[in-house]
């Protein structure tokens, strides 16, 4: 018959997130750019080769030099 005890798994790492807002003083900015086509309340992720909108598959490529 099979063990009645679970599985232990180990715990994944969490890596640190970015944030997407800076405070400075009284005012709030943004840290990413938002997408031209989805409009200001969706970020672009930042990617060493490209930007990329996740709701709308929008990709701005970075120039190779």
């Amino acid at each position: 018959m099979a063990d009645d005890k679970k599985s232990e798994k180990p715990e994944k790492k969490k890596k640190p997130r970015k944030p997407l807002y800076e405070v400075k003083g009284d005012t709030v900015t943004r840290v990413n750019p938002h997408c031209p086509k989805c409009g200001a309340g969706y970020f672009l992720a930042v990617h060493k080769e490209r930007k990329h909108c996740g709701n709308c598959k929008y990709t701005e490529f970075a120039k190779s030099q």
